[in-house]
């Protein structure tokens, strides 16, 4: 099993260089910032799925995601 595996969205790395812990080229933190808006693209159809056919993960992801925003959908 790989490390990906184990992680939420981001990895160690890329939450190192938003964060601003990571000292990295302007250059290299927009090449993160763009491959972090593709997962998010990815994890939009991943919801879709979830919301589709297991309706307990959606409800859990949910509750995560929304858990102090009043304007997420239900």
């Amino acid at each position: 099993m790989t490390d990906d595996q184990y992680r939420g969205l981001l990895t160690e790395r890329e939450r190192e260089i938003l964060s601003g812990d990571a000292d990295v080229s302007d250059n290299y933190r927009y090449r993160v910032v763009s491959r972090i808006r593709t997962k998010l693209e990815t994890l939009e159809e991943d919801v879709a799925v979830l919301e589709e056919n297991h309706a307990d993960l959606h409800s859990e992801l949910q509750e995560i995601v929304c858990e102090d925003n009043n304007s997420c959908r239900k």
